[in-house]
């Protein structure tokens, strides 16, 4: 592995992390959160909640509705009626599933 300073590896982390959540918010709007958690374990809300824990990690406290809307660009209920769309039953069953499973083990 090359080798990088702290302050190089920080930059691109960050801007890892920014393509990322273009890529959610932007790119695939229409991966629904649900479908996310069922496949992945996180969701666009998972990274906004992460990102509030960075902030007060390092003194600055923020809602989760003020992370969320840094993280989504919109308020939540903004996002919700532009591109989420009701969790259908199975939807559901398997995030049951998948948070059960995750919660024992």
């Amino acid at each position: 592995m090359p080798e990088m300073d702290d302050q190089t590896r920080l930059e691109i982390e960050a801007a890892a992390f920014r393509r990322l959540r273009r890529h959610l918010i932007e790119d695939r709007p229409d991966a629904q959160n649900i479908d996310l958690m069922n496949l992945a374990g996180f969701c666009r809300n998972c990274l906004s909640r992460w990102y509030g824990e960075a902030a007060a990690e390092r003194g600055i406290e923020l809602s989760k509705d003020e992370a969320r809307e840094i993280f989504y660009g919109m308020p939540m209920s903004e996002w919700k009626t532009r591109h989420q769309t009701e969790a259908t039953p199975e939807q559901q069953a398997a995030f049951e599933t998948s948070f059960t499973e995750n919660v024992k083990g």
